[in-house]
């Protein structure tokens, strides 16, 4: 149990239905979503294309995203990935020819074709009860009215407001300014969009007008993209991949994807008596940095859509070897380089109804406001995915035309003794996987509360050094620094999450992160 008298918040204990994600309103209108007869998938909807709205610097229309779904009356759970493709015409030897070792953060050349309206076309098609139409409109009516900008919110979008350019500037700033915590935020043009996608479908938004404003406004940068690329979108149906640890399975997206890192993770922290350790003390922050290292060098070496070694990324042989390089007492050098720093860009929404269905969705444009441009009609905000590529020769994830990129959003779920027990997900780019592992980690070997788990302080070990949230003490700090990591304290919080626990009893109590502006809501 909490300390009362402390900062902090309750856990949502719920029967009906609950929904958990980072900003109210969304989760305020999967719930009504819900109480007006609609199930796990419409809520989900419903709250997700909201926080396009309510999130524009973390997500929109102009993504991709994940789903995890547990259908009512099953323990299995289905993989759908949303996530958009390279143009057709794109080339790596293009791009090395013009003198890039990377594709760049932001402009056109990262700019990969959005996924997420047609996962959600094919989600609420396959398993919705409400329709699309009724899903939409929430968003559609707050796109046109406006939503007051939340203080996490204003926080980030001045911190990304820089990098818009163009169109985007008129789109996502006030006058030509940060929108202030409280200001009224209008995406009109997106509101017509919505519409057109709740009469017609996914061709409401990969052909026609909309998809005709997208390709000029990409193509009049530069970019390769095409009808044809638009129109050939989409999402697609697989099967998940999950690992042990200490009787709870970790449930993950596969490739393109990144879950299989936050498996491989746990499978080397298992070979530690992480329980033993202080839970915010140095040593425990050590052997995860370590592990991380190691996990995300794999990463580097085997992620991409097609994944060929993903069978030595899960093996538990490979996990003991790499948990053998691992010096309890001295960090090994500098992190393994990723191919993007620890960022925040995401947005993660869970809902479990009182069918037990439950979803785990991710949906993001990635850096912050995504390639930084916007369709000049519409106001559709680009992700900049295509970063994720490499351009090295020969590379399984090297860019390549109609070819999904490696992806760092993954939603997860957990499982015991075969059932689904929590839908969940961190949010934080890069350090997602970590933060997978680190969440299980709190529950199972401190025995923490979801909401405890995702309260406790973090640290991650990326590009930027080791990067050490001030819930940890300065001794702390100062012993990993003794250790030789580049510890510093983190100039932003790092990451977010949210979940849902089944509980045995058959409530559902869900946990939000302090670090956005969400909660848990519950009926």
């Amino acid at each position: 149990m909490r300390d009362f008298q402390a900062p902090g918040k309750s856990a949502v204990y719920a029967n009906n239905g609950i929904c958990a994600t980072s900003h109210p309103l969304a989760a305020k209108v999967a719930i009504e979503t819900l109480e007006a007869g609609g199930n796990a998938v419409d809520a989900a909807i419903a709250g997700a294309v909201l926080l396009g709205i309510c999130e524009p610097q973390m997500t929109g229309i102009g993504g991709d995203c994940f789903v995890l779904l547990k259908p009512a009356g099953t323990e299995n759970i289905l993989a759908l990935n949303g996530s958009g493709r390279a143009p057709s015409a794109s080339s790596a030897a293009e791009m090395r020819a013009r003198g890039l070792n990377a594709i760049p953060l932001r402009g056109v050349e990262p700019v990969t074709v959005p996924g997420a309206v047609d996962a959600f076309c094919r989600l609420s098609d396959d398993w919705g009860k409400l329709g699309l139409d009724r899903c939409l409109a929430p968003a559609i009516r707050y796109a046109e009215e406006g939503v007051p900008v939340a203080p996490r919110v204003a926080y980030d979008w001045a911190e990304d407001a820089k990098d818009l350019t163009g169109d985007a500037r008129k789109f996502y700033l006030l006058d030509g300014q940060v929108p202030r915590a409280g200001q009224i935020f209008r995406a009109p043009g997106q509101a017509e969009v919505l519409r057109r996608i709740a009469a017609q479908g996914r061709a409401g938004f990969y052909e026609g007008e909309v998809a005709e404003d997208m390709v000029s406004s990409l193509q009049a940068l530069g970019g390769k993209h095409t009808l044809a690329d638009f129109a050939a979108t989409s999402a697609s149906y697989t099967d998940p991949i999950s690992g042990p640890y200490k009787g709870i399975e970790l449930v993950e997206h596969p490739p393109n994807g990144q879950g299989a890192t936050a498996i491989l993770m746990l499978n080397i922290l298992s070979h530690f008596d992480i329980a033993a350790m202080d839970p915010f003390g140095s040593q425990r922050a050590h052997i995860e940095a370590e592990a991380a290292k190691l996990a995300y060098d794999a990463r580097n070496r085997f992620l991409a859509e097609t994944a060929p070694r993903i069978d030595h990324m899960l093996s538990p042989d490979t996990a003991a070897k790499l948990a053998t390089l691992i010096d309890p007492k001295r960090a090994m050098g500098s992190a393994a380089p990723l191919t993007e720093a620890v960022h925040k860009d995401t947005i993660y929404i869970t809902v479990v109804d009182r069918d037990r269905m439950a979803v785990s969705l991710i949906y993001s444009i990635f850096w912050g406001f995504g390639a930084g441009t916007a369709s000049r009609k519409f106001g559709i905000n680009f992700q900049n995915r295509g970063a994720g590529f490499t351009l090295l020769e020969g590379h399984p994830n090297e860019l390549g035309g109609g070819k999904r990129p490696m992806h760092t959003i993954i939603p997860g779920m957990l499982r015991k003794n075969g059932k689904v027990i929590m839908p969940f997900g961190v949010m934080g780019g890069a350090y997602q996987p970590n933060g997978h592992a680190r969440f299980v980690s709190n529950m199972v070997d401190f025995g923490l509360d979801a909401q405890a788990a995702i309260d406790a302080p973090r640290s991650f070990s990326g590009a930027e050094g080791m990067l050490v949230e001030t819930g940890y003490t300065p001794q702390v700090l100062a012993e990993l620094v003794a250790m030789g990591h580049e510890a510093q304290s983190a100039p932003d919080p790092i990451g977010g999450a949210q979940a849902i626990l089944i509980d045995d009893t058959g409530v559902l109590i869900g946990a939000s992160d302090p670090r956005k502006d969400g909660c848990a809501l519950g009926y």
